[in-house]
């Protein structure tokens, strides 16, 4: 059975008069900063010389260092800048002022689990992974509720690294919603398999789909957005509130029949087994051979891909559309 921790399992008096480096400043690293800090944590953020956060960040009352600096003056350490630019941060920053007990934390256990950070058996290494976006951390903190987290320790070299853990999780708000215990592998492979083959890859490919095939059958393209991209955050939004059950009983009998008798003849064996290779090639490496080595040679292929989908037909007319939709945030920037 799993191991789930809530606020009262937590104590944040483990990391009172610590001081928290959070190192990076977008998504991730503004919630996990100001909701550390209104938590009553000592937080301080760690960013290179010349970044465009570093002035947002002290806006907003933080202390900023560079990212060797604040890793100096930390006992706990979260990095939080892109799995890709990790490893090379770890060793020019990070690494140099590692200190026997202090904690070096991660958000994803991609570069541990795949070897590209080796931290020394002397310090202990920790995750706290936010199963949401950083604006929906901070959103939800801010509400007085949490998104859940994952918790995972690969090195506990003081012998309280899980406590520490768990109040950090409980500083950025993630107790509040629950704390699920597993490990650097299993969130690892879980979290690529996720957003690869269902949340991002999956969906994706599933909702150009059905616009190709609704505009190439000749119906208008706003009336093809709409039924298979618009509608899919309110489905989604029903199924997050109460599983498939609730958003079969919240449809209409003519849509809960069709989901019945269509899906599998959507997604067939055929669909898991391939879902089954993309499995394998994560588990094995492949994967992250594969987006390490795309990296070194200042991505080439990523670059491509990412212009192509751009361009997709669902694209411009939905932002067309979400253009007269004046209740929409816009996004972030990157």
């Amino acid at each position: 059975m799993a191991v789930m921790y809530y606020e009262k399992d937590c104590d944040l008096g483990g990391l009172k008069g610590k001081t928290i480096a959070v190192i990076g400043y977008g998504s991730q690293g503004h919630a996990h900063a100001l909701n550390a800090k209104e938590s009553g944590m000592k937080v301080i953020v760690g960013l290179y010389e010349g970044s465009k956060s570093w002035k947002k960040a002290e806006d907003s009352g933080l202390t900023v260092k560079t990212a060797r600096d604040a890793a100096e003056a930390a006992d706990f350490i979260m990095i939080l800048i892109n799995d890709e630019k990790q490893a090379k941060l770890y060793q020019e920053s990070i690494k140099p002022a590692l200190k026997p007990g202090k904690t070096l934390a991660f958000a994803h256990g991609f570069n541990i689990h795949f070897g590209q950070i080796v931290p020394p058996a002397d310090i202990n290494v920790v995750m706290i992974a936010p199963k949401g976006p950083g604006h929906t951390v901070r959103e939800q903190y801010q509400a007085g509720a949490g998104v859940p987290c994952l918790i995972a320790v690969h090195q506990d070299a003081t012998g309280d690294a899980k406590r520490l853990g768990l109040a950090y999780a409980a500083a950025i708000g993630g107790a509040r919603a629950g704390v699920l215990e597993t490990t650097f592998k299993e969130e690892t492979e879980t979290d690529l398999f996720g957003e690869q083959a269902v949340l991002c890859g999956g969906v994706s490919a599933l909702m150009k789909c059905g616009y190709e095939v609704l505009t190439e059958a000749g119906y208008q393209p706003e009336s093809a957005y709409f039924e298979v991209m618009h509608e899919m955050k309110l489905i989604i939004d029903l199924v997050n509130r109460g599983g498939l059950s609730f958003m079969r009983y919240s449809i209409s009998d003519t849509a809960e029949y069709g989901d019945y008798v269509s899906g599998p003849r959507v997604i067939t064996a055929e669909t898991k087994k391939a879902m089954k290779e993309i499995l394998t090639e994560i588990q094995n490496g492949k994967f992250a051979r594969e987006w390490i080595l795309e990296n070194q040679v200042n991505r080439p292929n990523f670059n491509r891909m990412r212009a192509i989908e751009a361009q997709h037909p669902i694209e411009q007319v939905g932002k067309e559309l979400r253009s007269m939709m004046s209740w929409l945030q816009k996004p972030s920037e990157r």
